[in-house]
């Protein structure tokens, strides 16, 4: 039997299932009068079980619709497509009103046999057929496609789709059946959206052919539709995982690989809410420990990303803490370790959402209606809980969506403690590399310095890039770049050895090139003894490598010799503003061994500004370095501003983003110590030169206002005199430098060096340099061009410049 369900179908069912309300619609389709069903179980009149989808609304208390099996009085099974809504009582409590808006079919006596099998074929295929005439107007529709319409096949037959259903997306395929009875071919679509009358989102795919006659005339056209949902959801799991495994994981830093995660999720439809909460320890790179059984666990929210602008759904804030308190589902489900499915009805959710107000209005204003859990654990660690929820998508989670989320949080887990290990070997590298970086400029006569340091940028270890600034003897200075081939802890251990070596050897006052020539057998020994045993078999020798660029400025000659390892020379900038490279022979970089250096002298003018850099300055990947070192003199070229003001702007014109390799910019402006400061006296190679640059040293101190150490100093110069009159030769020159300390100098023609002796008690002489040792502050000797050069400093009487 085939009829319609009465305008007037509706029941009322309260929170214990039981019928309140049974209207006259409801008796004329079942038969059951009111006094026959008011105060017995619904479930009585159910011809078969609630569908799945439709068991899962009513428990989480949703509204619901869907087509259900029910039982006549007689014994017929009656199919009806009800729609439930919940209300609720005067006491709180819930009840459903049931009403049936579509078409309802009674299995009443067979056909009868003369129906064509055909006919009975079309009617009962388990897929939804119509068939339109020339104009696109319904002629016939099978069961089928009737209970996805909601209609009769009467109500619906002699008109268009637009007409039965004057809403997208059917005003699309109205189009499109049209467009088939034009061309006479074959069309496939596929779509997506909600059936008349249901929640839940379709997929479809539709075949609409064109019928013809025997004479290739179009006459009608038939529609096939396949429900494809199932499949569909298939497919967006799967393109969800793929996307998960080539997205997350892109760079090594903890807070984008999250983001990464919830991205993904939120992008690919899988949730329309994630959150990433990571373990405190996690965030900074340290090694999680056991999660503690009695205390709170505090968590940082590392991620959060929702389908609605600005994330409304979010109780915590991006990069704020919160705490998981002992016994809460979260810290459960860490301590588990292992993904859940929830949903507001279950008990454990319900704790938690209640434990915050803020969490359960959240909850009710958007209506979220499935959550999944998953913990990220990778090599046996924790790191950190996944909230994955739905509110805008009908459909709950599923357990094959539980799944999903174990496999995305899995492969993500691994990218998050990938970074996690990133993280605690960069802040090792930084912490060893700064720790052997100079923290201030020294407050030097000879120059003005202020530098930069930049560490990589993410995707790259820090580098062993290094500076340093170191005071010389007669006022002298040395300035110090360099660069170590590699990243990580092992580059900047061997940016640490190099560079306590550059300053051993700047304290024996080598000049530029030997000094890089030491400095390369040091490279190559290094290289030897390390071997490809401490960087991996498959390493070739040589890797040991580096580029250094050694200067030395002195302010009384103001001439500044240089040499460069295979590094980019200096930029000058002269006080006029001209901008140009130092003009220095290249050299090898350090490491390759055998090949010569040579320096480079220049005399400056002063207040001249020399520039030292690494390449991680002038490189970059949308220029090589000849444009980088033209925007870099470019930039100097604007000499407004202290040397801080200059760093910062060269910094902003450069680089473009977080540098791939470390920058390294030091500038020093050079000064001059004038006639005043500084005075040289050249004395005969006789006995009586002792008294009298005795005499001399005297009396300049007294011109100079610091008679207080006229007797000290006058010590000095006899002992140093004496010794370079006794065991040097002509020229033999006395120079007093006044500067930060009082600098007394004797040179001599001898290149033999001096050395400290213990003296016998008979012994006559062997005192001298122990006696200038203890009066002095420091000591020691250079090579010269012509011999050698004996110097000591002094502090200046408290008080005096």
């Amino acid at each position: 039997m085939e009829g319609r369900v009465p305008e007037g179908l509706a029941v009322v069912v309260d929170a214990g299932g039981a019928v309140m309300v049974w209207s006259d619609g409801a008796r004329l389709l079942l038969g059951f009068d009111s006094a026959d069903v008011v105060g017995r179980p619904v479930t009585d009149l159910l011809a078969a079980g609630l569908p799945e989808s439709t068991r899962r609304h009513v428990a989480d208390g949703l509204r619901w619709a869907g087509e259900v099996a029910l039982r006549h009085r007689d014994g017929d099974r009656v199919v009806v497509r009800l729609q439930g809504t919940p209300l609720v009582d005067a006491d709180g409590g819930r009840l459903w009103l049931v009403t049936g808006t579509a078409p309802a079919y009674r299995a009443g006596p067979a056909e009868p046999a003369t129906l064509p099998l055909w006919d009975l074929a079309l009617a009962q295929l388990p897929v939804p057929v119509a068939v339109y005439d020339r104009d696109a107007r319904l002629v016939a529709a099978n069961e089928t496609m009737t209970e996805v319409m909601g209609r009769t096949e009467e109500e619906m037959k002699g008109l268009t789709l637009r007409e039965i259903e004057p809403n997208p997306p059917f005003d699309e395929y109205d189009r499109l059946q049209r467009q088939v009875l034009r061309t006479g071919e074959t069309l496939f679509h596929e779509s997506h959206g909600k059936a008349p009358g249901e929640i839940r989102r379709h997929a479809w795919s539709m075949f609409m052919s064109p019928l013809k006659d025997k004479t290739g005339a179009v006459r009608g056209m038939s529609a096939t539709v396949f429900d494809t949902t199932e499949q569909s959801w298939a497919r967006r799991r799967l393109a969800v995982l793929n996307e998960a495994g080539t997205r997350i994981g892109s760079t090594l830093d903890i807070t984008r690989t999250a983001e990464e995660l919830a991205e993904v999720a939120v992008a690919g439809g899988f949730a329309d809410f994630v959150t990433v909460d990571l373990l405190e320890s996690v965030t900074v790179g340290d090694e999680p420990g056991p999660l503690p059984r009695d205390t709170p666990v505090t968590v940082r929210r590392t991620a959060q990303r929702s389908v609605l602008r600005g994330c409304p759904e979010s109780v915590v804030a991006s990069g704020d803490t919160t705490r998981y308190p002992v016994g809460t589902l979260p810290l459960r489900t860490l301590a588990a370790g292992r993904a859940s499915l929830h949903r507001p009805g279950d008990p454990e959710l319900r704790g938690w959402v209640a434990s915050s107000s803020a969490r359960a209005e959240t909850v009710a204003r958007h209506m979220i209606h499935s959550v999944v859990l998953a913990p990220l654990r990778a090599r046996g660690v924790t790191l950190g809980l996944v909230h994955f929820l739905r509110h805008r998508t009908a459909e709950p989670f599923s357990e094959d969506d539980l799944l999903l989320a174990e496999e995305i949080v899995t492969r993500a887990a691994v990218s998050v403690d990938n970074a996690r290990r990133f993280t605690r070997e960069r802040r090792t590298a930084l912490a060893l590399q700064r720790s052997l970086l100079p923290r201030r400029p020294p407050r030097l006569a000879a120059v003005d310095v202020a530098y930069r340091y930049l560490p990589a940028g993410y995707g790259a270890d820090i580098g062993g890039d290094w500076f340093d600034v170191i005071p010389l003897s007669g006022a002298r200075v040395a300035l110090v770049v360099g660069d170590v081939v590699g990243h990580g802890v092992h580059a900047s251990a061997t940016m640490g050895r190099l560079r306590t070596a550059v300053r051993t050897l700047a304290d024996v006052d080598l000049p530029p090139d030997e000094l890089l020539t030491r400095l390369d057998d040091l490279v190559v020994r290094l290289d030897r003894d390390e071997g490809p045993g401490a960087r991996g078999a498959d390493t070739q020798s040589g890797q040991v490598g580096a580029t250094c660029l050694y200067a030395v400025y002195d302010p009384v000659s103001r001439r500044c010799t240089a040499a460069r390892a295979g590094h980019p020379p200096p930029a000058l900038v002269t006080p006029g503003g001209a901008v140009r490279l130092m003009d220095l022979p290249a050299g090898p970089p350090l490491g390759l061994g055998g090949l010569p250096f040579e320096a480079g002298e220049l005399q400056l003018e002063e207040g001249t500004l020399l520039a030292l850099y690494t390449d991680g300055l002038v490189t970059a990947p949308e220029h090589d370095i000849e444009n980088g070192v033209g925007l870099l003199c470019r930039a100097l070229g604007d000499r407004a501003g202290t040397l801080d003001e200059t760093c910062d702007r060269v910094l902003r014109t450069l680089p473009a983003g977080r540098p791939a390799d470390d920058i390294v910019l030091m500038l020093a402006r050079t000064s001059a110590l004038d006639a005043g400061r500084v005075r040289s006296w050249q004395l005969p190679p006789e006995p009586s030169a002792v008294a009298r640059a005795r005499r001399m040293a005297g009396q300049q101190l007294a011109a100079w206002g610091l008679s207080e150490a006229e007797f000290a100093t006058e010590l000095i110069v006899s002992e140093l005199v004496t010794n370079a009159l006794r065991y040097g030769g002509a020229p033999v020159e006395l120079r007093l430098i006044r500067d930060a300390s009082l600098i007394c100098e004797v040179s001599d023609g001898s290149s033999t060096a001096p050395h400290l002796r213990r003296a016998r008690v008979f012994d006559e002489g062997g005192r001298g340099l122990m006696l200038v040792a203890q009066l002095a502050e420091r000591w020691g000797s250079r090579q010269t061009a012509t011999g050698k050069t004996i110097w000591a400093e002094q502090a200046l009487p408290s008080g005096r410049p």
